[in-house]
C-alpha cells in the first residue's frame, strides 16, 4: 500500500507540474516543439498534439491524486491502478513523439520515467 501511495505522489508531481507548465507557457512550448517536430507526421499538428498531451498529463495527475486519497481514506487501489495504467499510456504518447522527432536522448528520459509506472501497474495488479 505504501508503494502505491508513493507512486501516486510521484505521478501527481510529474504530471500536474508538466501539464500546468504547458498551460502557463503554451507559446514557449509551441515555439520549442514546432521545429522539434519538423519533417515528422506531427509537423502541422503540433498545437493539437500539445493539447492532447496536456490533457493526458493533467487527467493522469488528477486520477493519481484521487488514487492517493482513495488509498488513504478507503484503503482501495482501484483508482491507483487506473492512474498507473493512464501514466503508462501518457508516457507511451510522449515516447512516440520523441521517437518520431528522432530525439533519442529525450526518448531515453521518457523510459526512465516510465519504468516506475510499469512497476506500479505490476504491483497494483
Amino acid at each position: 500500500m505504501v508503494f502505491g501511495m508513493l507512486m501516486m505522489g510521484y505521478f501527481v508531481v510529474v504530471f500536474v507540474q508538466s501539464g500546468l507548465d504547458k498551460i502557463m507557457d503554451w507559446k514557449g512550448n509551441l515555439l520549442w516543439l514546432t521545429p522539434h517536430f519538423n519533417d515528422t507526421i506531427f509537423e502541422k499538428q503540433v498545437p493539437l498534439a500539445l493539447g492532447i498531451v496536456t490533457f493526458l498529463e493533467l487527467f493522469t495527475g488528477l486520477i493519481s491524486l484521487i488514487g492517493l486519497l482513495d488509498m488513504i481514506i478507503f484503503s482501495s487501489i482501484i483508482f491507483a491502478f487506473l492512474a498507473s495504467v493512464l501514466a503508462c499510456i501518457t508516457f507511451l504518447f510522449l515516447l512516440f513523439g520523441q521517437r518520431m522527432a528522432k530525439d533519442y536522448e529525450g526518448a531515453k528520459t521518457i523510459v526512465i520515467y516510465m519504468i516506475p509506472a510499469l512497476l506500479a501497474v505490476y504491483f497494483l495488479t
